[in-house]
This record gives structure tokens, sequence and C-alpha cells, in this order.
């Protein structure tokens, strides 16, 4: 008689177990015994050195880590390496493959040196890679591992495709289209872009004679204050100069400027893609140059103070109200940013379409009163979908084009006002300074998460890569289970 409870005990248990048990793999599988056996040392090593080569480029050169690791993930699968895994941290980065218990594992690391946007040189290499990877999805016979390390080399050590002078002019048409963004007049241009000149020759001379980052970015910054400062005395005096009527807007072009320069959509885009060490870096970056901009400009103007000039910045700027001009500055804007960041003619005119779109999406979404935050990050997520279409159709460098296209959109105007409420030594204006750097950090991550969101959605539609998925998968920012 307790047979049959037994076996009826047995199949419900049975049962119970068919409903809660897992009938697929992990979603991610962990630590599975995997190799690259049949590969020899000397291919093998080719292979890495070359991969690594690259992926120091990408990272000098601008490339947010999950590109880099999307890109040397590329190269190395193409080649027959399978097993390769990337690290990256903001001043190295390593790449290294387990080739199974028969044979030594390979682990190369490279220290980054220098960081410098170079999209030219980006695009050039974008397009090695894209050759490589292409001849291997397509069957075709691969270009060897020595010849694509020579054209690497050609790469990086061919001259830049403008003058020095250029990219000067670059950085006054970035400040130029600020001043049109405020809806300043032509004299306005022409003393916020000769300030930017003025700017990017003294930060030249710096860095040649090996200044801190740090200091060089406050000296610059003081640079717009100065000639604010001077502007301001002529006026007080009855000598106003014609067409010069905003003191302020001089300093809040030149604050434009130097954080165009900076990692600001850098370290939110790793931030975003989950690679936390670098986005700390580069966050950590970009708080010290701001820091350093407070500090040249309150010193600029304590020491006006000082003189007997008591001049205030006034926080209270707008827009210029009108999309046309806005579309314009936006416009003006992207050609600078492409020029200083020796983008090719291709790039720049797509940046210089780009960055019109980019208004102009803004303006619409103004209007639903959505707030600053999101109306950032739909015109950013706009320009991530068309940046990466035109990427795939025309093979310019999706981050050269969406970058400049955004620079109209950072928060130029948020981090001055929480400068000029840091500088008036008013506890009472404490919590307005944090509320506007608050905004400042907000607009930057939606920024980024914007053209995160489109890029993702493009190359849904466009097909994405195993190289791709692969690399964000590698990110530690979110859990699988």
């Amino acid at each position: 008689m307790v047979r049959p409870a037994t076996n009826v005990g047995r199949v419900w248990r049975a049962k119970a177990q068919w409903a809660v048990r897992g009938l697929g793999p992990p979603t991610v599988p962990l630590a599975l015994p995997g190799s690259d056996d049949d590969l020899s040392q000397r291919h093998a090593r080719s292979v890495i050195d070359l991969a690594l080569r690259i992926g120091e480029a990408l990272l000098s050169t601008g490339a947010s880590a999950a590109d880099v690791v999307t890109t040397v993930l590329r190269l190395t699968y193409a080649y027959g390496v399978r097993s390769a895994h990337v690290d990256i941290t903001y001043t190295s980065i390593s790449v290294s493959i387990q080739r199974g218990v028969d044979e030594d594992p390979l682990a190369v690391m490279r220290v980054i040196k220098t960081r410098s946007p170079d999209y030219s040189r980006l695009e050039q290499i974008q397009l090695l890679v894209d050759d490589v990877a292409g001849r291997a999805r397509r069957g075709e016979e691969m270009r060897p591992v020595e010849e694509a390390r020579q054209d690497l080399g050609d790469i990086l050590s061919a001259p830049h495709p403008y003058r020095r002078w250029v990219v000067t002019m670059g950085q006054v048409l970035i400040a130029v289209g600020v001043v049109v963004l405020f809806g300043g007049g032509p004299g306005m241009w022409v003393v916020a872009g000769l300030s930017a000149a003025i700017v990017d020759r003294v930060q030249r001379l710096l860095h040649s004679a090996g200044v801190a980052a740090f200091f060089s970015q406050a000296v610059s910054a003081g640079i717009p204050t100065t000639i604010a400062v001077l502007l301001f005395t002529l006026d007080d005096v009855g000598l106003s100069v014609p067409g010069v009527d905003s003191p302020s807007l001089v300093v809040i072009s030149g604050i434009i400027v130097l954080l165009a320069g900076l990692g600001v959509m850098g370290a939110a885009q790793d931030a975003v893609d989950g690679y936390y060490v670098t986005a700390g870096a580069r966050g950590l970056e970009v708080v010290m140059m701001t820091l350093g901009i407070a500090i040249g400009i309150s010193a600029v103007l304590a020491t006006a103070n000082r003189l007997g000039v008591p001049m205030e910045i006034a926080p209270f700027i707008a827009l210029g109200g009108s999309p046309v001009l806005g579309t314009i500055g936006a416009t003006v804007v992207a050609i600078g940013f492409s020029l200083s960041s020796y983008s090719g003619p291709r790039a720049t005119a797509v940046a210089a379409a780009l960055g019109a779109v980019a208004w102009v999406a803004l303006e619409l979404v103004s209007v639903l009163g959505v707030g600053t935050t999101a109306t950032v990050t739909a015109a950013a997520t706009v320009v991530g979908v068309l940046g990466h279409t035109v990427y795939r159709v025309l093979r310019v460098p999706e981050l050269a084009i969406t970058t400049a296209a955004i620079v109209s959109l950072l928060p130029g105007l948020a981090v001055y006002r929480g400068l000029f409420y840091i500088m008036s030594d008013s506890p009472q204006l404490v919590t307005a300074a944090a509320m506007e750097f608050v905004t400042a950090a907000s607009t930057g991550l939606g920024l980024a998460a914007g053209l995160s969101l489109g890029a993702y959605a493009a190359r849904r539609r466009f097909g994405l890569d195993r190289a791709s998925i692969r690399a964000r998968r590698r990110s530690v920012g979110a859990y699988r289970s």
C-alpha cells in the first residue's frame, strides 16, 4: 500500500522540477573552456600586436572605450583569433588570448602617452579595419598582417590634412557660432573670435613649454575674462566699442570653446556603456579642467575688483530666440569643431548638416516643455540615428560627426551660471550653484544617452555585428542572470 503513494510523490516531484528547471543554457556563460590552440605562436603574436597598436591609436585620437573594444575584437576575429580579451583603463590598453592547456597564453599592454582628437586618422584606421573585416566576412583572401601593420604605420605618420592655422580658425568659428546662438551681433563675433584665437595660440605655447593642463586651462579661461573686463572698463569711461554690448558673452563663448576640447562626451559615453574605470578617469579630468576654468575666471575678476573695476559677469543670458539664427549658429559650431579636430572634408560637411538637424530637433522638442535634459536627449537621439546611418553609407567616422553636431548643445550656460554663483561668495547662492552643476551633468549624460540610444536603434535596423555585441556584453555595467 506504500508503494503507490511513493510513485505518485515521485511523479509530482518530477513535474514540479520540470516546471521550474531552466531549459536553455545560461544567458552569460562563465569561464567556459575555449582556446585558439590551432593558431601558431607567430600569427597570434602578430595579430595581437596589430590589434594593440590600433587600439592605442583609437584611444589616443578620442574614441570611446566601447568603440575601441568593438574595433579590436572585429580585427582579431577577422584574423582567426576567437578568444581575445581587451582591457582598457584611461592610460593603458591590454590584449590577451588564452591558447588552451597546451600553449602559453599571450598578453600585451601598451601605455597611452598622448590624447589629441584627430578624426582624420580615426577615419583611416576604421577604413583599414573595415577592409580586413569585410574580406573575412566575404571569404576573400585576407590582407597579410604585416601589410596591415605597414598601412597602419603610414596612417599614423601621415601629415595632418590641414595646417595649424586652420585649427585655430576652427576654434574661432566655435566662438562665433556660440555668439550667434545667443543673438550677438557682428561686433561680438569679432571680439569672441579674437579671444578664441588668442586662447588657442596661448594653449599651444603652454603645451610646448610643458605646463600642466590644469594651469593651461586656468590661463586660457582668464583670457576671455580679461577681454570682458577691458570692454567693461572702456564702456565705463564712455569709450564703448561699437557693436559690443555684452562683455559676458565673450566669457561664455570662451567657456564653451574650452569645454568642447574636453572629454565631456567621452566620459558620459563610457559611463552609459558601462566602462566605469575609463568613465571615472575621464570624468575626473573634466572636473579638474572645469575647476581650472573657474580659477582662471575668478582670479581675473578678483584682480579687477582690487584695481577698482567693479565688474560682475551677469548670469542672465538667454538664447537669441530665433530658430533660424540658432540653426546657423549650430552649423557654424559644428564646422568649427570639425576643423579643430582635423576631420576630413566629407566628415565636416556631414557634421555641419547634422549640427543643423540637431538644433532644429532641439527647437521642436522644446515646444513640448519637457525640460532641458529630456530635450537635449531627444535631439541627441536623432543625431545618433542619423550619425550611424551616415557612417554605414559613407564610412565617415561616426564619433567625429556626432560629437561635432552636439557641441552646440553642451551645457556651457549652466557651467557659466554655476561658476558665477560660486564666485559671488554668497552662502545663499551655493544651492543655486549646485543646481546649475547638476543641470550641466544631467545634460551631458542626456547627450551621451541620446547618442547611444540613437546609434543602437540604427544598429538594430542595419544589424549588429558580433564584435559590437561582444563589446557591450563585456562591459561591467549591467547585471544579467
